[in-house]
């Protein structure tokens, strides 16, 4: 089990500390609501340094980022981040991932932490365009410092002006006295915020430095488990439980990542069925009555025929009320329809919403 830089912090701080991707990592310090409430209201961090990410260098850099991703990378610009996914050549998604350009023939992607190896492996295999790839996903640390007083608490630290940072861009700059910070507007959590990427070494002074300039706004440390009810009230797709091997973008409802202008792995057969449609669909519910809907539970008709599957579920910090997300048969994939979550013996009604769940304040 690997350890993050800061994993002796978080010891410190009496984090709950799990096993997650590979490493030990804290899942919450006081209280998963506690610690959403904070993003949501002021600002909490997270230690999210098992995440990968990968330089691509060199003339042909993105033309190899176009083969392999969904998304359209020729629009982005320099301190620009575009959210895409690597398709398989099976229909389904190798992982998600962010494509950052640093300049024209330079570029990073963040990949899922449980996908580091699986994700090297399929880009380098398909890499004969010469483009240097370095993977520094053992180098690099991540801190995400979110919640609408992220900009605020964080200023003292950065001549960089957060408040002017656009969603989904980036800068590098000075923080915290460390100089090359890649300081990122990208988040996970629908409360805005920042994601700092900074090498191993600087990470414990930054992670002090950060708390010291919070310590007004209420500053937290938050774990993985308040992290997953934030991006849930969100509608953010998770690798593993919402996306994976086996599940097509446009079923996930990722047509928006998906650009037929230009051909990439497996494009033809996801255009086909953006063109003639899906038989399930990636879906977002509510609960009409009391209960947690939870991984892999049924999802049911009101004749109780099978119909699908929860793949990711909660109860709502922000709405106190149970909330999921889950495929389900096309027929019963429109906002309103209600379906069935069979909770234990007993199936609980519940509608289709649209996303996200939580709509801001």
């Amino acid at each position: 089990m690997k350890n993050t830089v800061l994993t002796s912090i978080h010891e410190s701080l009496q984090a709950k500390m799990v096993p997650f991707a590979g490493y030990l990592m804290p899942v919450q310090y006081e209280s998963v609501n506690a610690e959403h409430m904070a993003v949501r209201n002021s600002v909490g961090v997270f230690d999210v340094s098992h995440m990968g990410e990968f330089h691509l260098k060199g003339e042909k850099a993105l033309d190899l980022i176009q083969k392999l991703t969904s998304n359209d990378a020729s629009k982005l610009f320099d301190g620009k981040v575009q959210y895409s996914c690597l398709p398989n050549d099976k229909g389904g998604i190798v992982d998600d991932l962010l494509v950052y350009r640093i300049h024209e023939d330079a570029y990073m992607l963040v990949v899922n932490a449980s996908n580091i190896e699986k994700d090297w492996n399929w880009i380098a295999s398909h890499n004969d365009l010469g483009v240097d790839m370095t993977n520094r996903s053992d180098e690099m640390s991540l801190l995400a410092i979110q919640g609408p007083k992220a900009a605020e608490a964080m200023q003292s630290l950065t001549e960089v002006d957060l408040k002017a940072m656009k969603y989904y861009t980036f800068e590098i700059g000075k923080f915290a006295g460390f100089d090359d910070i890649i300081i990122s507007a990208t988040g996970y959590t629908g409360s805005g915020g920042f994601e700092i990427y900074m090498p191993n070494e600087a990470a414990p002074a930054i992670w002090k430095a950060v708390f010291e300039a919070g310590k007004d706004y209420n500053i937290k440390a938050c774990g993985l488990a308040a992290r997953d009810t934030l991006r849930l009230e969100m509608g953010f797709c998770l690798y593993g439980n919402d996306i994976d091997d086996t599940t097509s973008p446009i079923e996930a409802g990722l047509g928006w990542i998906t650009k037929f202008t230009k051909d990439f792995t497996n494009s033809d057969v996801l255009q086909a069925q953006k063109e003639l449609g899906v038989h399930k669909k990636l879906v977002g519910f509510e609960l009409l009555e009391r209960g947690i809907p939870r991984h892999d539970y049924h999802i049911v008709n009101e004749k109780g025929e099978h119909i699908g599957r929860v793949t990711s579920g909660t109860m709502s910090p922000s709405l106190n009320k149970g909330i999921g997300m889950g495929y389900v048969l096309i027929e019963y994939s429109k906002a309103d329809t209600e379906i069935y979550i069979q909770i234990r013996k007993k199936s609980v009604p519940a509608k289709v919403v649209k996303l996200p769940f939580y709509k801001g304040k």
